[in-house]
């Protein structure tokens, strides 16, 4: 069977194509990605603006006909934080029905880190025993934890990169006072997270997802990108900490020319980093494991686990069918 997943997230419309049936490892076929930046054009009065509407909605139908050009039977269309916070959310989801004939299903934010969790169950298995997962995206940052495939605990705060550096840095790079008064915030945010994680027991494996985590192991040392998605990778809260000492000095422009940074990515760098390394220094984590796997996966795992062909998913019921 062959499957679309379209996922409109804070920064990217994502079309991911795969070849997968129930049992077997998920086989990436495409992948094509347009950078909206959805998170950073809210307005004050919390409104998507016209602009990144008319973006969304050529996006979506690009996105739509790729699929239907590749023959994807079914195409699982979603959308996270920018488009659940907008204020104006039905009607952009409205209108990109009307245009485009794909009807957007908005993830809540525990929906969303329970997906991305059995995403990640599913790479580690069952050997990994009790998993505590993160997750940073543009818009909200992602926590669960859980000895089965559905966590005991799935929480989503608004303290993604692409949110960070919207609303907390006037600069670039960020002074010097925005940078330690960011930490501080943060650090206040996450304040009780340990309580509320803690209350589910102790993890056995600390994993970390998203492309954010990702550019930040490989900014510290772990294998890149083109080593293959099974090469084990690490990131460690010392190295975090001296390389935010270095990057936060940097124009996005700089970072941009680094070694595994997105050049569309590389403005939100320092705060996911911030946002990383307060979140580990608040459940007191000094080394976590990348995965490859994330959100996308785990809608693809949980349709081949829960639906027949022809019933709705669970979690999910937004998606296009294709004859």
């Amino acid at each position: 069977m062959r499957l679309g997943v379209l996922d409109v997230g804070s920064n990217t419309v994502h079309l991911l194509v795969v070849d997968a049936h129930r049992g077997a490892h998920p086989t990436p076929m495409h992948s094509e990605k347009s950078v909206l930046r959805l998170v950073e054009q809210i307005d004050e009065g919390g409104e998507l603006d016209k602009k990144a509407a008319d973006e969304l909605v050529i996006a979506v139908a690009e996105a739509r006909d790729a699929a239907e050009r590749l023959g994807c039977e079914e195409v699982m269309s979603f959308a996270t934080s920018a488009i659940r916070d907008a204020v104006n959310a039905a009607e952009v989801l409205r209108r990109v029905a009307d245009e485009t004939g794909i009807e957007l299903q908005v993830l809540t934010g525990e929906q969303e880190a329970t997906l991305t969790f059995l995403a990640v169950r599913r790479w580690f298995g069952w050997s990994a025993g009790r998993l505590l997962v993160l997750d940073i995206g543009g818009g909200s940052l992602e926590v669960a934890m859980g000895i089965d495939e559905e966590p005991e605990f799935a929480e989503s705060l608004p303290l993604g990169a692409g949110r960070i550096t919207r609303t907390r840095f006037a600069n670039d790079p960020p002074t010097r006072s925005e940078v330690v008064a960011t930490s501080a915030w943060l650090e206040d945010q996450l304040a009780d997270l340990a309580d509320r994680v803690a209350s589910t027991g102790v993890p056995d494996r600390v994993v970390a997802t998203s492309k954010t985590f990702r550019t930040l192991a490989r900014l510290t040392g772990a294998a890149p990108s083109s080593a293959g998605p099974r090469v084990s990778r690490v990131l460690t809260r010392a190295g975090l900490r001296q390389l935010i000492a270095f990057i936060s000095r940097m124009s996005s422009d700089d970072l941009a020319q680094l070694e595994g940074v997105s050049p569309s990515r590389a403005h939100q760098l320092v705060a996911g980093a911030l946002v990383a390394e307060a979140t580990m220094r608040a459940l007191s984590l000094e080394s976590l494991e990348i995965c490859p796997w994330a959100l996308r996966e785990g809608v693809i795992l949980q349709r081949l686990d829960r639906s027949d062909g022809t019933e709705q998913t669970a979690l999910l019921t937004g998606r296009r069918r294709y004859a």
